[in-house]
């Protein structure tokens, strides 16, 4: 890193608009990373195919830049490269998933693939040596692509099968680690079936949308369950799944009207998935109007799956803490004659963006959102434990990468006033990503890294960014504020 770009990290750090809380002791920092975007080694020592595998090799033309993670970062081949940049963050976790068809080629769980279980053992046990927790995420999207021809989760049995997919994992890994998370932000997997967003790439519309979110949050309370009944007493770990969405505020803080919109916006999108988990079944007001718009449409049926009172009983319940991934905010209103705003025709809401908040590719900016979203866990769920596990920015890749700091700091800062002001019980902050990564649709034309990755390069050379100092700092101290320089020289 240049001289000009730790001043420029120093000179940030020492201007932030913190009132000088800390982090709490045993607050836990860390960042993310998913198997498909790094790994690489898409089809080495046996792995299957899965659906984004499938999706690139056959329709090349949908990602921006035609890329694949065919190799990716070649994290399959340089895990230990990462796990030491980790551990020189002095991040106490690494959170990474785990490909399903790594594990079993089909994802049918009657032929495992020993080389694939044995890589994750390796990549465990080499973090485990680095003092460094492993967070361990079951699903992140790469649903294996005969499982897919079966329906995928659209199809009920896909919980089943998911139910022995996480045995396996809790047979093999479950003695060392012991924070899981089943899901990643079921509402995306659900777009991949619903709106032609992610793969499989299907239009099923809302009907698509409700099934696949339905049957994620079944198979998620199986899993639980499973670990509850046969592996907790032994292992000691805890579960929970990650929750994704945007934070809805008023557009008119003053209108009662847009207030209302905004609750009701934040129930269709992150109740969604927390409400069956914290309450037991879906939100009552995500019920009435997707029943409501289902008779207007002379639907025979409503297209939100209805839960049978065993599968509510399952479901409540099914988190040790409350894991959410959390990167913007927006302005809703029932009425809008704003051109560019966004129209949810089943709630009934207009989304824009403040003209304030910062904007760089297709990050925006609203730190404010993150303090309110926290407050708004703990009132709706009782102040669980809240486990930030991504947040983060991206850009076009550049090393003085100040606006990723800029944006950092500002979600730190909110997370340090939710905690100190509000007693929002916040456990843990995850930096999405280590690495720069495939990411998904966009390919590589987008970076979240605090490390680059040359991805022109055969070796996929690394190089920390003037973020990963300054998120190394805010690890190392807890703080945000630093007025030494030999400190940070040091670090």
């Amino acid at each position: 890193m240049t001289k000009i770009t730790s001043l420029l990290v120093i000179f940030i750090i020492s201007h932030t608009n913190s009132m000088d809380y800390t982090f709490p002791n045993d607050f836990m920092f860390g960042t993310a990373t998913a198997a498909y975007q790094i790994e690489g080694g898409w089809n080495e020592d046996g792995k299957g195919e899965n659906i984004w595998d499938h999706l690139v090799h056959t329709r090349p033309e949908l990602i921006k830049d035609r890329t694949n993670g065919d190799i990716a970062c070649d994290s399959y081949h340089k895990y230990k490269e990462d796990v030491a940049l980790a551990k020189n963050l002095n991040v106490k976790f690494y959170r990474f998933s785990i490909s399903w068809a790594r594990i079993a080629p089909s994802g049918v769980m009657n032929k495992l693939n020993q080389k694939g279980i044995a890589y994750y053992n390796r990549l465990i046990d080499e973090l485990i040596k680095n003092n460094i927790v492993p967070i361990v995420t079951m699903y992140h999207w790469d649903l294996p692509q005969y499982l897919q021809d079966l329906g995928g989760w659209v199809n009920p049995i896909m919980s089943d099968y998911f139910k022995e997919y996480a045995r396996v994992l809790f047979t093999y890994y479950g003695d060392r680690v012991k924070w899981w998370i089943t899901i990643n932000e079921p509402l995306e997997v659900s777009t991949g079936y619903a709106f032609n967003a992610l793969a499989p790439y299907l239009r099923l519309n809302n009907a698509g949308y409700y099934l696949a979110g339905h049957t994620q949050l079944i198979a998620h309370g199986k899993a639980y369950r499973l670990y509850e009944e046969i592996f907790k007493s032994t292992q000691q770990g805890k579960i929970s799944i990650s929750i994704s969405g945007l934070f809805f505020l008023p557009k008119n803080a003053e209108s009662l009207d847009d207030i209302d919109t905004a609750e009701r916006a934040n129930q269709f999108d992150r109740g969604w998935f927390s409400h069956p988990v914290y309450k037991g079944d879906y939100p009552p007001i995500m019920r009435q109007w997707i029943d409501k718009k289902s008779k207007e449409e002379s639907s025979p049926w409503s297209i939100l799956p209805t839960f049978t009172e065993d599968e509510i009983k399952l479901i409540k319940g099914t988190a040790d803490f409350y894991a959410f991934n959390h990167y913007s905010s927006r302005l809703v209103t029932q009425e809008s004659g704003d051109p560019d705003s966004y129209y949810n025709s089943i709630a009934n809401y207009y989304a824009s963006v403040d003209e304030s908040w910062l904007k760089v590719i297709s990050c925006i900016t609203a730190p404010v959102g993150l303090k309110k979203l926290l407050v708004w866990i703990k009132n709706e769920y009782g102040n669980p434990p809240m486990f930030i596990t991504e947040n983060g920015f991206g850009d076009n890749g550049q090393l003085d990468d100040l606006d990723r700091i800029s944006y950092i700091k500002g979600y730190l800062n909110a997370t340090l006033q939710a905690i100190h002001e509000d007693n929002c019980n916040v456990i843990g902050f995850t930096i999405w990503s280590l690495l720069d990564n495939f990411e998904w649709m966009d390919g590589f034309a987008i970076h979240f890294g605090l490390v680059k990755v040359d991805f022109n390069d055969p070796e996929r050379t690394r190089t920390p960014k003037a973020s990963y100092t300054f998120f190394k700092n805010v690890v190392t101290t807890g703080r945000l504020i630093t007025n030494s320089f030999s400190k940070m020289s040091e670090l």
